[in-house]
């Protein structure tokens, strides 16, 4: 995305148009497949060998690359070539809707059979929570109905007793948000108050009744409590009075997750789902986004931060296919860490560390200089703050 001449046009900060770069990077093979519905012939189902995940990759795809792109595209950009940009890329994400939720579309995709369709309808109605007039409002009322559809579709079976009750709530207020009159106040409630029962202190929430030492508080658990409940508040007080004390948990988890990136931009390889790399710290990237960081993180050190973790993750040999498509891998083309719920799709989760492009370029995230994060201080001799539990 160049200017005539070949010099960058649209992006003054360098690190921001380093993001920019890597996010279409990501999103142009899924993208441009899904304006000519071809993603399922064209996408590379990469899984486990016992396993088979061709009937949901797709949808994962789909639903996970748009709820990271999300913020981009609802926000009108300042630079005029970026804007042209963002334009072309709402454009194609609205097509790749339509295309993966129409019955007649060859890249029709599953909603209704098994499980793992709730955890990306889930996705995919987080990105229209995030995003509302790029990913909803322009649509037509033959696409609308069939997403309405889709998102109900998810109705007929249950959720885990997990972090998937906050799947299930996440589609109810897509529904909500949508306009629906049919939304279920119950699954919300539910997902709220037993979140609640499983916090287990210093910001971390277990992942059901036994604790898991993974990153699903960042995946899922606090990015779809804080959305859910900022968006729901109002409907119940008893939700709303939940917000400060939820916003509060989430902002002490991002500090102990921007300690996590060393000073190489490595992190620690623990627990499920390695293969989500830089959506390990979607919850980071969630509060940078909303502007609601910790006092003890700076916006630049966090921006800093999370750059060298992009460029150790997928700018590492074999984290894409020669076509373009994501690998399973953390660092490069890893296939062993792969569950067996894994396949070429799910990896598309990375793109939440991208939520930050949805503010202004004069945000201080993208405004101010270059600062070391915590780990980088500290490994290097420098003065960084004492850390500090909450308690709760």
């Amino acid at each position: 995305m160049e200017s005539e001449g070949g010099a960058i046009g649209y992006c003054t900060n360098r690190e921001r148009h380093y993001w920019l770069r890597m996010m279409q990077k990501v999103a142009d093979p899924v993208l441009s497949a899904l304006e000519s519905r071809q993603l399922k012939p064209a996408m590379p189902v990469e899984m486990n060998t016992k396993t088979n995940r061709e009937p949901f990759s797709a949808l994962e795809a789909m639903a996970r690359l748009l709820n990271g792109m999300a913020p981009w595209l609802e926000r009108k950009q300042e630079d005029l070539g970026e804007e042209k940009i963002r334009q072309r890329y709402g454009e194609l994400a609205r097509k790749g809707i339509d295309a993966g939720t129409d019955p007649d579309s060859p890249d029709y995709m599953n909603f209704s059979e098994g499980f793992q369709p709730i955890v990306d309808t889930a996705f995919l109605a987080h990105a229209l929570v995030r995003a509302p007039q790029q990913l909803w409002d322009p649509l037509d009322s033959r696409v609308k109905e069939n997403v309405v559809s889709a998102l109900r579709a998810t109705r007929s079976r249950k959720p885990h007793f997990s972090n998937w009750l906050l799947f299930s709530a996440m589609i109810e207020t897509a529904l909500f948000q949508v306009g629906e009159s049919d939304w279920d106040p119950m699954r919300i409630d539910y997902a709220i108050k037993q979140t609640e029962q499983w916090y287990a202190g210093d910001g971390v929430y277990s992942d059901g009744p036994s604790f898991h030492y993974d990153y699903y508080n960042s995946f899922v658990i606090h990015p779809m409590l804080f959305d859910i409940v900022a968006a729901m508040g109002s409907r119940y007080q008893e939700w709303n009075i939940q917000y400060s004390k939820i916003l509060r948990r989430a902002q002490r988890y991002a500090e102990i997750q921007e300690r996590l990136i060393a000073a190489d931009g490595s992190f620690p390889p623990i627990g499920r789902s390695l293969a989500y790399r830089t959506g390990v710290f979607h919850n980071l990237a969630h509060l940078a986004l909303h502007e609601k960081l910790p006092d003890s993180l700076e916006p630049a050190q966090v921006r800093t931060g999370l750059t060298a973790v992009i460029k150790r993750s997928l700018e590492a040999p074999g984290s894409f296919t020669d076509d373009g498509w994501l690998t399973i891998g953390l660092s490069g083309h890893q296939p062993s860490i792969g569950e067996g719920y894994i396949s070429t799709g799910s990896t598309y989760l990375c793109t939440v560390v991208f939520l930050p492009l949805g503010l202004s370029v004069d945000a201080p995230f993208w405004r101010d200089p270059p600062q070391d994060w915590t780990a980088k201080k500290a490994w290097s001799g420098k003065r960084f703050p004492i850390d500090q539990a909450l308690q709760d």
